[in-house]
């Protein structure tokens, strides 16, 4: 689950992270308000911030710095309601409903936080690097040594001495370390305490006067731990999310559309992902990845269909169940359940394995549907694929 940049900076502030003076503004005459407070508390500028799940804001236009109240009366009038495009949203871009309205500061340096847990070590890595304010992945891939690592221990937490060997690395000022510690060490805390899947604080600035603040940040949470966290689960804004993957999120379904034409519908993430890979093998393009998990039922199958086939770009669909927990004739029920209910004309390219498969395979042939059925993946996908280029 992701959050926007002013409600990650909102936690982060309750575990002694500094971020700027700011406040969210759904309204012109709420942006007004919040200019008026910033510039009356001191601030020289505002920044005016679109909030969007979806980095690169800046460089579409989401991003703007106003000297003065009218100014930034202005360019929120032009922003809220935009639909910005970034690299991260795709041509269809994201319809821009909230702002961040923050105080502007003297920035001396961008450098950049972040943490992750990596998978191939079994841990939480905190990561540093003196390129902030540029894409990470970009830093990354032509320059793996500007990323600093420093593993940590579950049991302990972000450790003083690891903190300081990274402030030493990004080249802070002596007086400076200290505080960079604790800013640190207070950005794991909140990773660690909310179940954060990532945390990026990207530019971590340092200011002319010395301060330090996060001067962005993103969030996203582990969606398996927010039955722990019922106040960030209210955190969850379902316009920033993809209809059809609002809509499965309803019924457990695990689903995230994609920009091919093939459907896919898989029990099982590992079966998935190899069923979208042989799907590219055979020269097609999946559309989604939806796995309806071992223990659905008829009705969560026939939901998960009617999803599916929610997705207009959508030319053939594939099953592919392997019947454990999720038993085939149930899944077949499903099946046919659904095609009644929708009045399917698509193509459907059924693989079925497993428990009680036999009786699955006699549910599709006597519900009147021209299913067709394969042996093999390879058969399922080479018939899927070309079902939906003669589509």
């Amino acid at each position: 689950m992701k959050i926007h940049e002013y409600q990650a900076k909102n936690i982060l502030k309750k575990y002694g992270v500094a971020v700027p003076r700011g406040e969210m503004a759904a309204t012109v005459e709420e942006v007004k308000t919040a200019a008026e407070n910033l510039f009356k508390a001191g601030a020289s500028g505002v920044v005016v911030k679109a909030q969007i799940h979806a980095g690169g804001r800046g460089k579409g236009g989401g991003v703007k710095i106003a000297k003065s109240i009218e100014e930034a009366v202005d360019l929120a009038s032009k922003i809220l309601g935009m639909n910005l495009i970034t690299h991260q949203t795709g041509p269809e871009g994201r319809i821009v409903r909230r702002l961040l309205i923050e105080e502007t500061l003297p920035i001396e340096k961008e450098l950049y936080l972040g943490a992750v847990i990596d998978r191939a070590e079994a841990k939480p890595v905190f990561m540093a690097s003196r390129s902030g304010g540029m894409e990470i992945e970009q830093v990354a891939a032509e320059d793996p040594a500007a990323i600093l690592k420093e593993y940590i221990d579950p049991g302990l937490g972000l450790e003083a001495f690891q903190a300081r060997k990274l402030a030493f690395q990004l080249g802070l000022k002596p007086q400076q370390i200290n505080e960079a510690v604790r800013f640190m060490t207070g950005l794991y805390k909140a990773f660690h305490e909310t179940d954060s899947s990532l945390m990026e604080i990207n530019p971590f600035i340092t200011c002319t006067d010395g301060r330090l603040f996060a001067l962005d940040a993103k969030m996203a949470f582990d969606d398996n731990a927010m039955f722990r966290h019922p106040d960030l689960k209210e955190l969850r804004d379902v316009t920033e999310e993809d209809p059809l993957e609002v809509e499965a999120s309803k019924y457990g379904l695990n689903y995230i559309k994609l920009e091919g034409n093939v459907g896919c519908m898989v029990n099982g993430a590992g079966l998935a992902m190899a069923t979208m890979d042989i799907i590219k093998y055979a020269g097609g393009m999946p559309a989604n990845f939806l796995d309806v998990g071992g223990g659905a039922n008829a009705e969560q199958v026939t939901h998960a269909f009617e999803i599916l086939l929610s997705d207009k770009s959508v030319k053939a669909v594939l099953i592919n169940i392997f019947g454990g927990i999720l038993r085939v004739d149930t899944l077949a029920k499903g099946v046919v359940e659904a095609a009644n209910k929708t009045k399917i004309q698509l193509p459907i390219v059924l693989r079925l394995e497993g428990t009680n498969v036999e009786e699955g395979r006699e549910i599709l042939k006597q519900s009147g549907f021209n299913f067709i059925v394969a042996q093999t993946m390879k058969d399922a996908a080479e018939k899927v694929v070309a079902a939906a280029a003669a589509a």
